[in-house]
């Protein structure tokens, strides 16, 4: 973040990789450094976003972001594509250490470099068992599961098939994009609807679409 003049721009594809930025900016003397001169300096650049909820936090940090409508990396990929010269400046992408290739690769083929940093990792958290079968057992069976990631599928799910037993042929499952949707399909749970945009809006429609099926 110090060097603004080695990068043509910077990519966020998660609020994580936002929240660790302002870690950094805490620090007092990052901090002055950032407001004085560095915000500016980056502010020339462009500051690529995947949805609202990164595009927020990017506004947080004094910056303007690009591409919130976008959705997901895929098309993120294409519109940076569109906007970038092939061979010009690497883009700095601060990811997690569970990031897809999707983004990384689409730019690599049309020549647009991208320096990709590892800022965070993503791990179950040590009471996600205890929480789900708390919820299960003061709430009973919901009407409907949502997942947001690939990583919440991988840690949660199979707790939830545990709790849900026979019943779980009776849930709606729902996925906040594609991307989420895939790593359901592979873990052989049926996706009964897919936010068509990631938004609580978009999210909320899709879900109602489903149980409204079921009557419920």
């Amino acid at each position: 973040l110090s060097h603004p003049e080695c990068y043509g721009g910077l990519v966020f594809t998660s609020p994580r990789a936002l929240e660790a930025i302002k870690i950094c900016l805490k620090e007092n003397s990052k901090n002055e450094a950032w407001s004085k001169s560095l915000k500016q300096r980056w502010n020339t650049k462009p500051a690529y976003v995947v949805g609202k909820a990164t595009a927020s936090l990017v506004e947080e940090i004094g910056l303007s972001p690009q591409g919130e409508k976008s959705g997901n990396a895929e098309k993120l990929a294409e519109y940076i594509c569109s906007r970038e010269k092939p061979n010009s400046s690497a883009l700095l992408f601060p990811c997690g250490a569970l990031k897809r290739e999707v983004l990384p690769t689409a730019l690599r083929e049309k020549g647009i470099p991208l320096e990709s940093l590892t800022v965070y990792h993503t791990a179950q958290h040590t009471d996600l068992q205890e929480s789900l079968s708390s919820y299960f057992s003061q709430q009973g069976i919901p009407a409907s599961v949502v997942f947001f990631s690939p990583s919440g599928v991988k840690f949660c799910l199979q707790h939830i098939q545990k709790l849900l037993g026979d019943f779980i042929n009776n849930i709606k499952f729902a996925a906040i994009g594609p991307t989420t949707a895939e790593a359901m399909e592979a873990a052989g749970i049926p996706v009964s609807c897919t936010a068509e945009s990631p938004t609580p809006q978009d999210l909320a429609a899709g879900i109602q679409r489903a149980l409204h099926v079921q009557n419920c």
